[in-house]
């Protein structure tokens, strides 16, 4: 088997999250710069080796104020702590329909835990100019409190602002290098 390696397709890839606001509707915030570096023995990705790395300061939400905050102490800390790491520890096929459980590492603000994706492996194709690429979508859920994302507020009511549970969807798409 020949070992191969592939990149991220930056413009065909995202990175997605969701938390809920004063527990009645989500936000949703993507971060802009990121990459995934992905080994495999032939196009068989069940014993890949991942790594993904996201830069806080791309963090976007659509409002600059929050985005600030999200990057401050209260948050992300993204003056000391500016990547969000994943490493693959191992991936099991869930069925014959191209689901699989992603299994890893996860690393915010130098704290690392365990966490499980849910992935649907779109395939393996040639794109017109004769690359071949596969296409993944990725979902997981983990508590932010966890990783030391620990600000919290609640309403006049006592109502919680911003939810402990924070939901992600990446939709990702690699190309084999040469």
């Amino acid at each position: 088997m020949a070992t191969k390696n592939w990149a991220l397709d930056p413009t065909h890839s995202e990175i997605q999250f969701k938390v809920k606001h004063l527990m009645i509707t989500n936000v949703t915030g993507s971060f802009g710069i990121f990459s995934v570096s992905v080994e495999t023995e032939d196009e068989d990705f069940s014993k890949a080796k991942v790594s993904f790395t996201a830069d806080v300061d791309s963090i976007s939400t659509g409002n600059e104020q929050r985005d600030t905050h999200l990057k401050s102490a209260d948050f992300f800390d993204a003056a000391n702590h500016p990547q969000i790491k994943f490493t693959a520890t191992r991936f099991e096929a869930v069925d014959n329909d191209g689901s699989y459980e992603l299994y890893g590492d996860l690393t915010i603000r130098e704290t690392t835990k365990p966490i499980k994706l849910d992935v649907e492996f779109g395939g393996v194709v040639k794109d017109p100019w004769g690359n071949t690429k596969a296409g993944f979508t990725l979902n997981g859920k983990i508590k932010r409190k966890e990783f030391g994302l620990s600000w919290d507020a609640v309403t006049e009511a006592g109502g919680i602002v911003v939810s402990d549970e924070v939901r992600f969807n990446c939709e990702i798409q690699l190309i084999e290098q040469a």
